[in-house]
């Protein structure tokens, strides 16, 4: 039988990928702190780790062998390199869940325009990268070790922001409850653009990059790209509300405002046969599952 570690595995993605390699038989284990419960019941094998203490990731992994690692939980170079010094050679191969935030502003970013293989990495731990450049940074020299360092094939998947209705963030929810409120929407560039994937979509793709022959960056997601005022314009029309912007950028400020472009393309990745839904049909989906008061007047209305 196929074996899995699963590197969280109890949240949003991570949980969808677990119940999908269950589904397929695979023997799954999930590596956590322990402190949140699943449902997963006697489907999964549970290890108790936290990614910020060595220790217990040595113990963990002591003597364990996997099929496939996928890694939902690593905000440190430091981290990635200790998961690869417990295990060593005992990975088939390592599916890194990774971010389009690797790429320096821009659109239509392609996988070759952040190359892991030749990133100078510094060691720092997760607490000393902070806010966005540091998240960037830490992402970039945690692929830079997985290229440079692991003894197995690995894939590390570029996700742009991703959306669900299991998504504990409630990001695009708070656009569509904005628009429904008539609250004004902070931002420092409502031109910016950025890009989503749907979190069944990035579950599914995660499993199929284990599955195929593929190895390196790939990106993931949508292949258009849309920008914060077009998002609202959007939400707008479809809830027949109107929406504005805050006049201080700061004042309930969008979860997608970062002030800059970044956008990805995913034409490699459908060059190697896998596709993804459209934006429109992510954007109607999501705006579907997250408006709640218009639906709730809808029906006191009938």
């Amino acid at each position: 039988m196929t074996t899995a570690l699963i590197l969280g595995g109890t949240q949003f993605v991570g949980k969808r990928l677990v119940k999908l390699l269950v589904e397929d038989g695979v023997n799954v284990t999930i590596a956590t702190r322990g402190r949140m419960t699943d449902d997963f019941g006697d489907s999964v094998k549970r290890l108790v780790l936290d990614r910020t203490d060595d220790k217990t990731i040595k113990h963990a992994l002591e003597d364990k062998e996997y099929d496939y690692v996928f890694d939902h939980t690593c905000y440190s170079p430091i981290e990635v390199r200790e998961v690869l010094e417990a295990l060593g050679t005992r990975i088939g191969k390592y599916i890194f869940i990774s971010s389009v935030a690797v790429y320096n502003a821009g659109v239509n970013l392609k996988e070759s325009d952040f190359d892991p293989r030749h990133f100078d990495i510094y060691y720092k731990s997760r607490h000393e990268y902070a806010g966005m450049e540091g998240y960037q940074e830490a992402k970039r020299a945690a692929e830079a070790v997985l290229y440079q360092q692991a003894p197995c094939p690995v894939v590390t998947v570029r996700f742009p922001y991703v959306v669900g209705e299991d998504d504990y963030t409630e990001r695009f929810a708070f656009h569509v409850r904005a628009v429904e409120e008539g609250k004004a929407i902070g931002t420092k560039n409502p031109d910016a653009r950025f890009g989503f994937i749907d979190s069944v979509e990035a579950a599914e793709f995660l499993k199929a990059c284990a599955l195929s022959d593929y190895e390196g960056p790939i990106n993931a997601g949508t292949d258009d790209s849309i920008s914060l005022q077009e998002l609202l314009e959007y939400i707008s029309r479809h809830l027949g509300k109107n929406y504005s912007f805050a006049e201080d950028s700061l004042h309930n400020q969008s979860p997608y405002d970062l002030g800059f472009d970044l956008a990805q393309t995913t034409k490699h990745a459908s060059r190697k046969g896998f596709s993804f839904s459209s934006l429109q049909e992510v954007l109607e989906k999501q705006i579907e599952i997250h408006q709640t008061d218009v639906r709730e007047s809808d029906d006191r209305g009938h």
